[in-house]
Parts: C-alpha cells; sequence; structure tokens
C-alpha cells in the first residue's frame, strides 16, 4: 500500500463493482502549513507546484483522470472532461477512467452511481447549492429511476458546528415544509444549528431516492479533514467516483 492509499477514505456502500469512489485527507502530500499536507485546492493560496504534485500522485494512485471543477456555489451539472475545468458545482461521465471530481472543507460531497455501474455523478453541495437544486440537477443529468440510484454522503461540517442564519432554514422550508425538522434552536435568537446531512437526505427522498449512504461525519471537529470554520487559511479535499474499465 502506497502512503497516500494509507490516508484515503473508502466510502462504505454497496456500489457495484465496476464503481469505485475515495475521499483524500490531509495527510499523504506536500503542501506546507497552513496547507499541509495534501492540498488539492489551487485556488486558496497554496503554492501551485505543491497542488500539482499532490494532483499527480492522485492521478497516478488510481489512473485515472480527474475532472477538476471551478465551484461556484450554484446548480450546474456538468459533463466530466479532465480537459476542461468547468464551472460548475457536480459533474457526470459514463466514460470509465475519467473521475468525477469535487473539493470541499465544509461543504457537503455527494457521489452517486447506478446499481449498474454504467454511470456516476458526484456534487458539491454548501446550504445554497442545496437549497438551489443542485441534487435535483444531478438526478436531472444521470436520467435515472429514482430506485437505481445508489448516493454516498461525504464528510462535511456536522449539525454540532453548523451554525446559520434564520434566511437558511426560510429558503429550505419555501420548498420542503419538513425541512424545519434539520434545524434545532442555536446560542443566540437569531441563529440555528442545521443538520446538512439531514437536509440533503430529504432532498433525495422528496425524488424517491432511499438508497443513501454515508454521512455521521464533521469536518470541523475531525482534525483528517480541511475545514474553513476551523482554519479560514486551508486546504481542500476531495471526493472522487469513477468507473473502471469492463
Amino acid at each position: 500500500m502506497s502512503e497516500l492509499a494509507h490516508h484515503l477514505l473508502i466510502p462504505d456502500w454497496p456500489a457495484p463493482a465496476g464503481v469505485q469512489a475515495c475521499v483524500t485527507t490531509r495527510a499523504g502530500g506536500v503542501s506546507q502549513p497552513p496547507y499541509e499536507s495534501f492540498n488539492l485546492g489551487d485556488h486558496v493560496g497554496d503554492a501551485p507546484e505543491a497542488v500539482a504534485e499532490n494532483r499527480g500522485r492522485l492521478t497516478a494512485e488510481f489512473a485515472i483522470q480527474p475532472a477538476w471543477l471551478k465551484q461556484v456555489h450554484g446548480v450546474v451539472v456538468a459533463d466530466a472532461d479532465p480537459g476542461i475545468i468547468a464551472e460548475a458545482d457536480a459533474s457526470w461521465t459514463a466514460t470509465p477512467g475519467i473521475a468525477c471530481t469535487v473539493m470541499t472543507a465544509d461543504c457537503l460531497p455527494l457521489l452517486f452511481c447506478d446499481r449498474s455501474g454504467t454511470r456516476v455523478a458526484a456534487a458539491h453541495a454548501g446550504w445554497r447549492g442545496l437549497a438551489g437544486g443542485v441534487i435535483e440537477a444531478t438526478l436531472d443529468r444521470l436520467a435515472l429511476a429514482p430506485e437505481e440510484v445508489l448516493v454516498w454522503l461525504g464528510p462535511a461540517i456536522g449539525p454540532q458546528a453548523f451554525e446559520v442564519g434564520l434566511e437558511v432554514r426560510d429558503a429550505f422550508t419555501a420548498v420542503h415544509r419538513q425541512a424545519a425538522q434539520a434545524f434545532v434552536p442555536g446560542a443566540r435568537p437569531d441563529k440555528l444549528m442545521a443538520d446538512i446531512y439531514a437536509l440533503a437526505r430529504l432532498r433525495l427522498a422528496a425524488r424517491g431516492v432511499t438508497a443513501v449512504y454515508g454521512g455521521g461525519f464533521c469536518t470541523v471537529s475531525d482534525p483528517r479533514f480541511y475545514s474553513y470554520r476551523r482554519t479560514p487559511q486551508g486546504g481542500r479535499f476531495a471526493s472522487l467516483v469513477w468507473l473502471t474499465p469492463r
């Protein structure tokens, strides 16, 4: 096992044999403080040569071509293309060897596949993207029957750490009244604590997708992961999913 492989998180979900996925952590790279060490974000102030080396190690580890995105907290779903840095917050592919890739540091990464192992997708969901419909947009691009979809929820900010304003609850309850259950009072009258995992599961269930796995992480309290709330000047980790050649 390589040094990098030792530090990776492998999703625990019943994906078919032809679907592979992983989540990177802070360990296994060459970035210097405050980005130590496996930062994959090229937009956070880290040395470009360090980011390139880290990305190269990831590519070599699995012999894949990650399709990196310029994420903007929106709902655009791109065709995964390693040759283009699309401005989007999700991507999908049916081509083996191309990895749908999203970077996060508190936002929620979601990985998708179908039970037959013919297509995969990855989405980046901060609260704005989640409320705006990035999950629904990703499902639309996959064009699968809901019962054929498997979803894994990756490491994100946990409900004990995700303090938000009242407008965040309003954005979700305007679409699904039951989303109110994902919020509890915060330490101040104008603040709430939000459960981003519960909100994602609600949006998936509303589209008939119930084979949902993962969740239960907290990037703020788990030092394996970068967290913007814990350390604003820091790196980004990646969540990837891809098809292996048949």
